[in-house]
Parts: C-alpha cells; structure tokens; sequence
C-alpha cells in the first residue's frame, strides 16, 4: 500500500496536470499559437538546458560503475532496436511508427528516477548512472528514428543529412555540453546555476500543459490499438525482458530501481515535445504519455512488489 501511495503520488499529479491543459485548452486559454510557441521553446531551450543540469550533475570519474552503465546502454540499445523493427513489421500505418518507437521506450528516466530512488533508499542511489548510460541513447536513437520516420520526409535521407540533424538537434546538444562540463574540474557559478535551474522547471509543466491543451480525442480513439501496444510496452514489456536479466546479473536494490525507472516508467513529457517538431502529427505520442503515466502508478508498484517478494530489493 505504501508503494501504492507513493507511487500514485509521483505520477497522478502529472496525468492531472495534462487534464488541467486539456480543461484550459477547451476554455480558450490555452490556444494553438501558444501550444506552437510553447512547444518550440521547450525543444530548443528549456528542455536542452535540463539535460545539460541532469548530464553535468554526475560524477562521472567518481561514480562510474562500468558493468551497471553497460548494461543500462546495452538494455537499452537492444530494446530500441527491437521494438523499432517490431513496428516496422506489424505497424500498419507506417506513419507512425516513429512516434510508435519512441513512445515504447523513451522513459521518464531523469524526471522520475531520482524521486523513487530517494524515497526508497534516501539518496539518489544508481540514477545518476541510469541516466548516463541511457538518456544519451533515448534521444539520439530519438532524434534519428523521428527524422527517418517522420511523414514529411522525401526518401532516404543522406548521410550527411542525418549528421547534420544529430549534430544540430538542440537536445543532443544538451546532452553532449552537460557530459563535457561533468567532466570539468570546476563549477558554474551559483547565480548562473540557480538561473538555468529555473529556467529548466518550467519544462515539464510547460510540455504537460501542451499536451493536454492539443489533445485531440477523436483522433486519439483512431490510434486507440497502437496507443494500448506501445503503452504495454513501455510499462511491462521491457522490464519484464531486462529485468530478469539485471537479476540473473547480481543487480539488486538501488541499481534495480534505477533499472525498473529506465525500463518502466511512463513515456516522458519531451517524446511529445520532439515528436511535433520533428514533423509527426503527436496524437500518438500525447495519447502514450496520458495512459502510461495512468498505468505506471499500478505496474511499478507491481514490479517493486514483485522484486521485494524475490528478496531482491
């Protein structure tokens, strides 16, 4: 029940938070011109600068801990591609399978894995190095899926294109600048980091906002199947495929928690956010995020259930 409790706590608030954009959003406070501007400054600013604060956050030479980080890149490498040739295969609209891959494994890793951590074990345990080894790959494997996917796109794009698409994507930028500057021997000043920290906040709620605000329901019924398989996916599949693994592995506690976090958490809010401004409609995206984000209170608790009752955590 406490799990259940806690759980319910972390992630209700968010489902609510899409619900209140989608109530202003009906009220004509919250029109398209603004989900649009809303949209493109947490793509290119909010959302890159918190990268930046969650990748410059780890201490990287002081806590890397090889075998946990390779497994976390490997899990995550592997179930990417497998769910990617999967909607390939069976998706019947192929013009969605971009939003399809991305909102079946892309997690609220960095956003929701520090808080369970804490409330567990009273430090931030593994996540720090859960987010190393898989946020990196999240939005590259993002980024490349959503251009080689995206509707608007005339053919195969060229090499050259694609390097200039990941080079100039504003979220690996993000990510690339925050991993140099973990790597720095000296720190930002305060005034300047209290400053991008609040800058950074606002992303979340801002992309909540957006997407319950542009929900279309009509729409989303029409997607209902690929919604209801990406969500299982994204909530059961992949921790029910790695997580006997990590087990088999030595992992436990903290580390497995942190796997659970990378595996089984809800779809994150920035799916959305790059979805629609890499040239896909979002309805797909939007409707993930709204019912893994629904579900996930039940299945993590489920899952920690479970792992407590096998004596692993």
């Amino acid at each position: 029940m406490q799990n259940l409790i806690f759980s319910l706590n972390a992630t209700l608030p968010v489902f609510l938070v899409m619900v209140a954009g989608y109530a202003l959003g009906q009220w004509g406070f919250l029109p398209p011109e603004f989900c649009r501007a809303s949209d493109k400054l947490t793509f290119k600013i909010t959302l890159p600068i918190m990268l930046f604060l969650d990748m410059g956050s780890v201490d990287i030479l002081h806590d890397f801990q090889p075998k946990f980080v390779l497994f976390c890149f490997g899990a995550t490498f592997i179930g990417i591609l497998v769910v990617w040739a999967g909607a390939k295969r069976f998706l019947k609209d192929k013009s969605l399978v971009g939003e399809f891959v991305q909102a079946g494994y892309r997690s609220s890793a960095a956003v929701l894995g520090v808080a369970f951590i804490q409330n567990i074990y009273g430090n931030a345990g593994m996540a720090p190095l859960m987010i190393l080894g898989s946020v990196p790959l999240f939005n590259i494997f993002a980024v490349l899926i959503l251009m080689l996917e995206s509707p608007q796109q005339r053919g195969i794009p060229t090499p050259k294109q694609l390097l200039r698409g990941v080079a100039t994507n504003p979220i690996l930028l993000g990510i690339v600048s925050g991993t140099v500057y973990a790597l720095l021997p000296f720190t930002l000043p305060a005034v300047l980091t209290k400053t991008l920290n609040n800058i950074a906040s606002v992303t979340t709620p801002l992309a909540l906002l957006s997407i319950g605000a542009s929900f279309e329901g009509a729409k989303a019924i029409k997607k209902l199947g690929p919604t209801l398989a990406a969500a299982f996916i994204k909530t059961v599949g992949l921790a029910a495929v790695f997580l006997p693994c990590a087990v088999a592995l030595g992992f436990r506690d903290e580390e497995l928690i942190a796997l659970l976090i990378m595996l089984g958490s809800p779809t994150t809010p920035s799916a959305y956010v790059m979805s629609k401004n890499m040239g896909h409609e979002g309805v797909l995206t939007s409707s993930c995020i709204a019912l893994t984000t629904l579900l996930s209170a039940l299945t993590l608790t489920g899952w920690i259930f479970l792992l407590r009752s096998g004596g692993y955590l």
